[in-house]
């Protein structure tokens, strides 16, 4: 008993005292900022300390470039005592920032959450903390540190990784970046291929040991013997054009961008690239498409096309305008991203590219079914009736542990199997519908090679380089790259009738120069078909295989958002003010005296 002292205060003590309770209702609360500290985080005692007219939180708040000069300009400011007590806090501040910028960080902010950077950032940001404690004896595993970095910015990351070995430290890193490959003291490749006809070492050594053994995909690559071809150049048939863009770091930007092309968008790290493309184009683009759907089905009755769909990250933000006119020739826009196919264990390749209903259908003809019953629903780990009913068709156990992630465990039930019994009684040559979620892509395409809408579906994932996944494998143990070409082979498998413009952001995160190759003759594919693609590029082979490029710079941040160079591969090649055009140069050249070399030796 006693006084009660209101719903609020008792809310506010469970949201405090219960962290289960808290997490259920998250979704009722909002942050806004606080009216007394306006967001700075500090009291009005603290924030009145300054160091040249600036408060802490305006000096965090500065990227960090401008953090450098400001702490470079300091020191020059300084009385002779002044600089005496601040010498080694100011050296260590000055020389930190620097490792930074060294890393291509720049155009951070010091305040930047960390939650909002991408992989590449912020593994650049524990590197330049490692180089800063000075420390030896440690072996550092690096994850493909090149992603997203263009190849200047690879460059400096090569000389940070080597002074960390110079301190007697050693770096193991999975990478395909073609400069890190070469910069290595001692590479392993690993192969032959991929999933269960992979897992060997092919070869070992140093990099002339590579290029020598007829064994490594990689070496061979490297050395030139084999490579990826330049097609030949498609001719502009029409073209969207971009008026007064305004987004970001990006003021006052009009340009022609061709269609029915592969178009690639180069530029340093923080350049503008993913604000135009995806910030800009993608939410205008639909916005204008919708529009226009909107009017013509209202003319015409028996136009009957669907609106797309806009998610909350493909709104066009307040902050951003322009226009794009000319577009009337794209009927569609769609963004292949690397983010999941699906976020449970429902989703997986087989559902998300439709082969697997044509699966079902033909499990549903076996005569086994039939005597039984069964429909092609029957053979769905979604609905009731065929699915194990305790884990509703997972094949795993989802276990909450409130304040931590959630854990799957395999159904004791069906053993992950998904299906109960009855349905897995049911046999299709000699494997149930079970056994063939457990397939490969490879096994499934020789397993149902007697079956032409099957095998037609399985040959484009076999195509662009996914023949290892299986059919079942759950969308989350998916890697960003796998999804990316998930997504590109469903829009193959399921032809497109209206023509669509596809944006791309770096879809050689994580792949070989083999998986290159493949993945741009998929998407030529699509081109062919009458659709157009706009890719955001680092990697100089695609670049060089691209119709047209776009060069962002020449900087990041307020260094950026301008068109440096604009045209064929060759035409940045021979640009002057453009930082891709020197790599891409020598890229070419490379590729030209391959080719003198080849047309030597045999006889031409």
């Amino acid at each position: 008993s006693g006084d009660f002292d209101g719903i609020i205060a008792m809310v506010e003590r469970f949201f405090e005292s219960d962290i289960f309770f808290a997490s259920l209702n998250a979704n009722l609360r909002s942050s806004v900022l606080c009216p007394e500290c306006k967001g700075f985080r500090l009291n009005k005692e603290s924030l009145s300390a300054k160091i040249n007219g600036l408060n802490i939180i305006e000096v965090t708040n500065l990227r960090i470039d401008e953090a450098l000069e400001f702490f470079r300009n300091l020191e020059k400011t300084l009385t002779p005592t002044q600089k005496h007590i601040a010498k080694n806090p100011l050296n260590e501040i000055i020389k930190r920032l620097g490792f930074l910028v060294d890393l291509n960080l720049d155009y951070l902010t010091l305040s930047r959450n960390t939650a909002t950077l991408s992989g590449g950032e912020a593994q650049r940001v524990k590197l330049a903390t490692q180089i800063g404690t000075s420390l030896s004896g440690v072996t550092y595993c690096l994850d493909e540190p090149s992603i997203g970095l263009h190849p200047a910015e690879t460059e400096k990351l090569i000389k940070i990784l080597q002074e960390l070995r110079d301190l007697g430290n050693t770096i193991l890193m999975v990478e395909h970046n073609e400069f890190l490959i070469k910069n290595s003291d001692y590479i392993v490749d690993i192969g032959p291929k991929s999933g269960n006809f992979g897992g060997e070492v092919c070869a070992s050594g140093s990099l002339k040991e590579i290029l020598e053994n007829e064994n490594s995909l990689t070496g061979k690559y490297l050395s030139g013997k084999l490579k990826i071809e330049i097609p030949e150049k498609r001719k502009i048939k029409d073209f969207i054009k971009l008026k007064n863009v305004n987004v970001h770091n990006i003021k006052g930007l009009s340009i022609d961008i061709p269609l029915e092309c592969l178009v690639g968008v180069s530029g340093v790290s923080g350049s503008g690239k993913s604000s135009l493309i995806f910030d800009f184009i993608l939410p205008k683009l639909k916005e204008k498409i919708n529009i226009q759907q909107a009017f013509y089905k209202k003319a015409f009755q028996e136009i009957d096309d669907e609106p797309q769909n806009l998610a909350d990250s493909e709104t066009l933000d307040s902050n951003v305008s322009g226009d794009i006119e000319n577009f009337q020739a794209i009927e569609r826009v769609i963004a292949i991203n690397q983010s999941p196919i699906g976020r449970t264990p429902r989703s997986n390749p087989a559902t998300y590219t439709s082969v697997f209903t044509d699966i079902r259908e033909l499990f549903a003809n076996v005569t086994q079914a039939k005597i039984l019953g069964f429909t092609p629903a029957r053979f769905s780990f979604n609905v009731a009736g065929g699915r194990c009913e305790k884990c509703k068709g997972e094949g795993y156990i989802k276990v909450e542990m409130q304040f931590l992630p959630d854990v799957y465990v395999l159904c004791e039930a069906c053993g992950g199997k998904r299906y109960n019994e009855s349905t897995l009684s049911v046999y299709y040559k000699d494997k149930n519908i079970a056994d063939v979620l457990n397939m490969s892509v490879d096994e499934a395409y020789e397993f149902f090679s007697n079956v032409p809408k099957i095998k037609n579906k399985l040959s484009v994932l076999r195509d662009i380089g996914l023949g290892y996944i299986k059919l079942g494998q759950n969308a989350t143990t998916l890697s960003g790259g796998e999804a990316q070409r998930i997504k590109l082979a469903k829009e193959l498998i399921i032809p497109q009738n209206k023509k669509t413009l596809y944006l791309f952001d770096e879809p050689s995160r994580g792949l070989h120069p083999d998986d290159i190759k493949k993945l741009l003759q998929v998407i030529n594919r699509l081109i062919d078909n009458g659709h157009s693609v706009i890719i955001i590029e680092h990697d100089l082979d695609i670049l060089k295989s691209a119709d047209y490029i776009i060069d962002i710079g020449i900087g990041g941040g307020d260094k950026g958002g301008k068109v440096v160079a604009f045209g064929t591969p060759q035409d940045i090649a021979k640009n002057p003010a453009s930082l891709t055009g020197k790599y891409l140069k020598e890229k070419l050249e490379e590729l030209n005296a391959f080719n003198r070399r080849h047309r030597v030796s045999k006889g031409h």
